[in-house]
């Protein structure tokens, strides 16, 4: 099955905010990020099912690409718990460094650890794979696209980063 990760444009949020689950909007160049990946992207294709996060920075840019959307709450990015809105530099140190020292497996304070989110994203792959659907498109979030792309090319989590997303990035992959 062909699947093509759609990664959200740019949020509307002062770069150093740590945003994971919080439902923060897209900037003002929506319409321009937009247009490579309209290019690429078959819009309302029938032979295509389409998924996304529910948040709005998925949302409206799966709207753009169709009109039957399956919303599903295990394609949001990490939840950051206490940590959603914060600065990153005003997040207490120890705990910081306790995350960052093992961010796979410790969860932020009443979030969610990287094995957490993974859990959420190979069981929505599972069920994509039992529903037998030949080509998905899912827009979702970097946390998300990199659990996603660890579990298809058998690659150890904390070796996910190494994939570099930007805004609006396209990954094409084949799940077997």
């Amino acid at each position: 099955m062909e699947i093509i990760l759609i990664r959200h444009t740019t949020p509307d949020i002062v770069k150093g905010i740590c945003y994971g689950q919080s439902d923060i909007n897209i900037r003002d160049s929506f319409l321009e990020e937009i247009k490579p990946i309209l290019k690429e992207i078959p819009v309302n294709n029938e032979n295509v099912t389409f998924y996304s996060s529910p948040l709005k920075r998925c949302a409206i840019l799966a709207k753009e690409l169709t009109t039957k959307i399956t919303f599903d709450n295990r394609l949001k990015e990490l939840n950051f718990g206490d940590w959603e809105l914060k600065k990153w530099d005003e997040i207490n140190r120890v705990d910081l460094d306790i995350w960052m020292n093992d961010f796979v497996n410790v969860p932020t304070k009443n979030g969610e650890s990287y094995i957490d989110l993974h859990q959420r994203t190979t069981s929505f792959l599972k069920e994509l794979k039992q529903n037998k659907t030949k080509k998905a498109i899912i827009v979702t979030h970097a946390g998300v696209i990199r659990s996603i792309w660890s579990y298809i090319n058998n690659i150890p989590l904390e070796k996910s980063f190494d994939l570099k997303l930007a805004y609006g990035a396209i990954i094409k992959l084949n799940l077997v």
